[in-house]
């Protein structure tokens, strides 16, 4: 059966995967008006992971026969400075995923919600996948520094991002 806390915890989780796709969004459309169609391109995967990230939480609580119950989703910020500037605020936004995730599964565990548990690794084992890809961008834009034609390089490389791809490397 599944507790109020946990259904609740897991529309809440909802709503931040859905945020984090419209904030993904937002960061695409940022790259896209500065001619970084492939870092564009890669914010678009990033949205299009989150939507699935949130399906699949709200299909496991329909499974579970729980209550969805979809929230309003805030602006996300669309100022930013820099490429590296985004790519560090994606970066800092998967961290704060994975805390959320963490206590979900620290929830799941007091409740003894085994399937959860399950549920929940899946996303745990995403989310370093999720902070090591953002991260490493991070990295190669720190060592790329004021150079052009190194952002433009690693503008291909993010151009070249398929669905569903494993971004290690990134």
């Amino acid at each position: 059966m599944l507790s109020t806390s946990v259904e609740d915890a897991l529309n809440n989780q909802i709503a931040h995967e859905f945020h984090a796709a419209y904030l993904y969004l937002s960061m695409m459309a940022y790259f896209e008006s500065e001619s970084l169609g492939g870092f564009g391109h890669w914010m678009r995967m990033q949205a299009q992971e989150e939507v699935e990230h949130a399906m699949r939480l709200l299909d496991f609580l329909l499974d579970r026969g729980g209550r969805v119950e979809l929230k309003a989703l805030d602006k996300p910020t669309s100022d930013f400075d820099s490429p590296l500037a985004v790519m560090e605020a994606a970066l800092a936004h998967e961290q704060k995923v994975t805390g959320m995730i963490n206590r979900l599964y620290e929830l799941a565990t007091d409740e003894q919600d085994y399937p959860t548990q399950v549920l929940l690794q899946w996303f745990i084992t995403e989310q370093v996948e999720e902070e090591k890809s953002a991260g490493g961008i991070v990295d190669q834009l720190k060592i790329a520094g004021d150079s052009p034609s190194a952002l433009l390089v690693l503008d291909g490389k993010l151009a070249e991002r398929g669905p569903e791809e494993d971004e290690d490397e990134t």
